[in-house]
């Protein structure tokens, strides 16, 4: 029987990128109705080439059949504050994954999400484990920080996203909740906004636990 773990962010009012107007009410108009203004990559959200320039490929663009698939949980021992990620850090999990499936990357970060460090120290990918990526034909890349990279240097978070985005990695930001996996290989599913133009989306993402002989 498959357990469905929800990995996503809820967005709520007051988080970055996030602002919710209330526009109808059921006392006024008789029904309720929200306004909302979302950041293209507010809390759990996934990146389109476009987002850092390297094509034309925007989030309506990437087929959806890339949405749904086979993903691997590396757990990442040992991150502190700006720790660098190196593709040794994946431990066994490296000689598993397979060309076309993904790669989620467990370092408990998201426990922070209400804390400055959240966003400004959080752990990174390497330039190398990027590239690594584009080697084994990685789908997603998906990480716990909101970005795979230190969003405050602007070489490093432009190299990483650029090495991943031109190697048809999608990277798949502010995931949550991953501690609630007890499997090492899951059936993900990221499913994006349908965005004309969009360089990025808040997503819904899920991990489907089952035994393998009735996923695969």
């Amino acid at each position: 029987m498959s357990r469905i773990i929800d990995l996503t962010l809820p967005l709520a009012q007051g988080m970055r990128g996030v602002n919710l107007e209330p526009s109808c009410t059921v006392e006024e108009e008789g029904w309720n109705a929200t306004m909302l203004h979302l950041y293209s990559h507010a809390g759990t959200h996934m990146d389109a080439p476009t987002h850092f320039g390297v094509g034309e490929t925007s989030i309506d663009q990437i087929e959806p059949d890339r949405f749904m698939g086979p993903a691997w949980i590396a757990e990442i021992a040992g991150v502190n504050s700006k720790s660098l990620i190196q593709i040794k850090d994946l431990g066994v999990t490296a000689d598993k994954v397979q060309p076309g499936e993904s790669l989620i990357l467990r370092t408990g970060w998201s426990h922070y999400v209400h804390e400055p460090r959240y966003r400004d120290e959080l752990p990174r990918v390497s330039l190398e484990l990027a590239q690594w990526c584009v080697e084994r034909k990685i789908n997603f890349l998906g990480v716990e920080p909101p970005s795979v990279a230190d969003v405050h240097n602007l070489e490093e978070v432009t190299r990483v996203h650029q090495t991943l985005l031109v190697g048809n990695v999608l990277p798949v930001e502010g995931l949550s909740n991953l501690h609630s996996i007890q499997q090492e290989r899951i059936t993900l599913i990221i499913m994006p906004l349908k965005i004309t133009g969009g360089d990025g989306s808040p997503v819904r993402a899920l991990a489907v636990e089952s035994k393998v002989k009735d996923l695969f």
